[in-house]
């Protein structure tokens, strides 16, 4: 049984996204597939991704990066978020690194390689700025140190120094250069206690794209893997990045109705003069924000169309005017602007207050994914 809406990835576009990104920033790429790919699928963007010249995969939970095991992927791959009292021994064992931001943590990273007799890899996160995850200034030190200590044992090495940028993608902020600064202390302190990491990264995509002095070994890439701007650019952009994601779906009931009439519930909408109402089996359990109510829009019929009225939690109304639309018409929600005048993500990002990841991450299970240009018969 086919699904109602479809979410259709272009694996092509990620690949020439990493090898864009890739010329832009000469450093080796993390390419960042949490939260199910953005949305995109994890195991098919980080192929995708690998082949074109990524290195390494960036993900959040440890399910995450276990899932990426069990899809027969090995590339290096680094697990940033975990709960103290976690058991690290599957990590261990599939040989992902772990990101510790406390001593909690790394003590509970150690005894689980010793219990294993595998030693465990690990990449030091340090706060510069963020006051997210990662190690405050005066606790770094003493991370360090007991990290230092593990390595001597040889129960933890540390391959990786690593902190998160608060507002790279405003252009001009004054905080980057601060915590540049920061991070460069932090590692001064790791290296003067004796750790000698392989990779040194700070950057996400807007900074990779402009700012060169944060880039160092490694940039992390998430947004701008998927092929949307981090400046809010809608297309390639400045950066020719191609969009990947298309939601598609098709009409499901058409109505003409006369003026006065209301649509959805409340209704909070009235049509002012006879139109034609076209029903899509799309809502906001599927990820269209109940918040774009009277700005959103869709590709209907060679044209963008409003959706009008309360978004439904299966369905949203759009007014077609007089267009000749019919049942089974296909219909464009979110587009990459290759082929059509379809929104951007990053127009829905705007209509709905908030950002682009939060759109594609929320495009629910329901609809199918369809992967274009897949290659799952190549081992990465």
């Amino acid at each position: 049984m086919s699904a109602l809406a479809e979410a259709v990835v272009d694996l092509g576009a990620i690949a020439d996204n990493v090898r864009t990104l890739a010329a832009v920033t000469g450093t080796e790429l993390m390419a960042v597939v949490k939260a199910d790919g953005f949305g995109h699928g994890a195991a098919p963007v980080a192929r995708a991704a690998l082949r074109a010249g990524a290195t390494w995969l960036g993900v959040t939970s440890a399910a995450e990066a276990l899932a990426l095991r069990a899809a027969g992927i090995t590339a290096p791959t680094l697990s940033w978020l975990h709960r103290p009292d976690d058991d690290f021994t599957g990590l261990i064992l599939a040989g992902v690194d772990v990101g510790v931001s406390t001593i909690t943590h790394l003590h509970a990273l150690a005894d689980a390689a010793l219990r294993g007799g595998v030693p465990a890899t690990a990449q030091l996160k340090v706060d510069t700025g963020l006051t997210r995850n990662g190690a405050g200034r005066d606790d770094w030190p003493d991370l360090v140190a007991w990290a230092r200590k593990y390595e001597v044992e040889g129960t933890v090495r540390v391959r990786g120094v690593w902190s998160h940028l608060a507002d790279a993608d405003v252009p001009g902020a004054p905080a980057l250069d601060g915590q540049v600064r920061t991070f460069a202390e932090a590692l001064r302190v790791a290296r003067t206690a004796g750790l000698d990491p392989d990779f040194v990264h700070l950057a996400n995509s807007a900074a990779a794209l402009s700012a060169p002095r944060t880039r160092f070994d490694l940039c992390r890439i998430g947004l701008a893997l998927y092929g949307v701007d981090p400046f809010g650019a809608v297309g390639p952009g400045a950066f020719g990045l191609h969009a990947a994601l298309t939601l598609r779906t098709t009409v499901v009931n058409v109505k003409r109705v006369p003026a006065g009439t209301g649509v959805s519930y409340g209704p909070e909408h009235v049509t002012a003069a006879p139109t034609t109402l076209a029903l899509l089996p799309l809502g906001y359990a599927d990820g269209l924000p109940r918040a774009t109510e009277g700005r959103a829009e869709v590709w209907l019929g060679g044209r963008r169309c409003p959706v009008v009225g309360r978004i439904a939690m299966d369905q949203c109304v759009v007014d077609v005017g007089d267009l000749a639309v019919r049942i089974g018409d296909p219909v464009v929600v979110i587009g990459t602007g290759r082929d059509d005048d379809a929104p951007a993500v990053t127009e829905w990002a705007r209509w709905a207050g908030t950002n682009p990841h939060e759109i594609l991450t929320g495009i629910g299970a329901r609809v199918g994914r369809v992967h274009l240009h897949e290659r799952a018969d190549v081992a990465c």
